[in-house]
């Protein structure tokens, strides 16, 4: 099993200077997670999205700490793949630039961009990000893997050499953005990794994996993407851990609920999430309340809630000691995940807590683990 960690760059306090300091923390978290023996780090792409998301340009953000470091993988966590976003052509460019400067580190991974603010911020109409994502995929795959390449689809290109060539032949892992079943379906259809947002639990995570799994056993090949298939499945974990379980607890409620706020704001046209809180404020509660407030609105549309609408509002994660993230890995390690994704910088978690729960992960919950797995063999 793989560890990793993801970030976006969020925000309580959007002002530039504070928006600058965020941004160089995660490159320091960044590099401290490979000293600590994580395996890889996701950087997301969203536009526009004040205080959820200020990681906008993350192939600059990734070279940044793939300069500092030597061994983790770098991976798009995700592109934005429509055309309005970027050509194609520039993401296997850029890409395969960084696969080369990197050594041969770095994992794509694809995304819609779906949110209203970013299509208008780059004139995407929301029926095209499904089919541009997958044209998208074949285009970048195809161009690396030819020496002369075009195209005669949605678009036309070439032909011509996309250069440089990426070092991992014949072209870094592909991977997809999954928050549903229908997406999951789609990126088994593709043969390419799912990256999956876990914050409904581990239940949900278990339903995932096996509606992944049942995709692959049925699927034919036609609509692969590559050559190269990938049925890499990495599942989101929510984690602050420190010596003390209850402060560990009452910041990652508070850091998930600035995030969940924020989600509902960009992407359900809720209100701006909450910057202040009381100090001794049940983060837990509100967001069960915030959960229960969803789920009646659903119900009086005659819509089912599923998990996917109400999973960011679920407190059950990784927040505790070494101990606590140790029992929630192994759900995810019994369910059959390959990699855990660790999601520790959100909105309102100081950098102190940050630094210190890579550290616990590093030098207890990771080594854990990887006896478990060379006991395995």
């Amino acid at each position: 099993m793989k560890f990793s960690m993801i970030f976006e760059a969020q925000m309580a306090d959007p002002s530039p200077e504070h928006e600058r300091q965020v941004i160089q923390d995660c490159v320091e978290q960044a590099v401290y997670a490979e000293e600590m023996g994580f395996d890889r780090i996701w950087a997301v792409e969203h536009h526009s999205l004040t205080q959820y998301a200020h990681m906008s340009a993350s192939e600059v953000f990734l070279s940044w700490v793939a300069a500092k470091t030597s061994r983790i993988r770098i991976g798009h966590g995700v592109v934005t793949m429509p055309f309005g976003y970027q050509h194609p052509i520039r993401v296997a460019e850029r890409a395969a630039m960084l696969d080369v400067l990197s050594g041969g580190r770095v994992d794509i991974g694809s995304g819609r961009g779906a949110t209203k603010q970013e299509m208008s911020m780059y004139g995407v109409r929301p029926e095209d990000t499904y089919p541009q994502m997958e044209e998208a995929l074949r285009i970048v795959s195809n161009a690396w893997r030819e020496e002369t390449f075009e195209w005669h689809g949605s678009i036309d290109i070439g032909p011509g050499a996309v250069l440089p060539r990426p070092v991992q032949a014949p072209h870094p892992p592909l991977f997809m953005a999954c928050s549903k079943h229908d997406t999951l379906k789609l990126a088994a259809e593709l043969g390419i990794g799912a990256l999956v947002l876990g914050f409904a639990g581990a239940d949900d995570i278990r339903e995932m994996r096996k509606v992944y799994d049942e995709a692959i056993t049925v699927r034919g090949t036609e609509r692969f993407v590559s050559t190269e298939v990938n049925n890499h499945f990495s599942a989101l974990c929510p984690t602050i851990v420190l010596d003390d379980a209850e402060a560990a607890y009452r910041i990652g409620t508070r850091g998930q609920r600035f995030f969940a706020e924020s989600i509902a704001h960009w992407y359900g046209n809720g209100p701006e999430p909450t910057v202040v809180y009381e100090e001794d404020e049940d983060h837990a509660a509100a967001m069960a309340r915030r959960r229960d407030e969803l789920v009646a609105k659903l119900h009086e549309a005659d819509i089912p809630a599923r998990p996917a609408d109400t999973g960011t509002y679920n407190a059950e994660h990784a927040y505790g000691t070494a101990g606590t993230a140790i029992d929630y890995v192994d759900q995810l390690r019994r369910i059959g995940v390959d990699e855990v994704m660790c999601l520790i910088q959100m909105g309102t978690v100081p950098q102190d807590v940050c630094m210190e729960t890579i550290r616990q992960w590093g030098e207890t919950v990771i080594p854990h683990f990887r006896a478990l797995d060379a006991a395995a063999g």
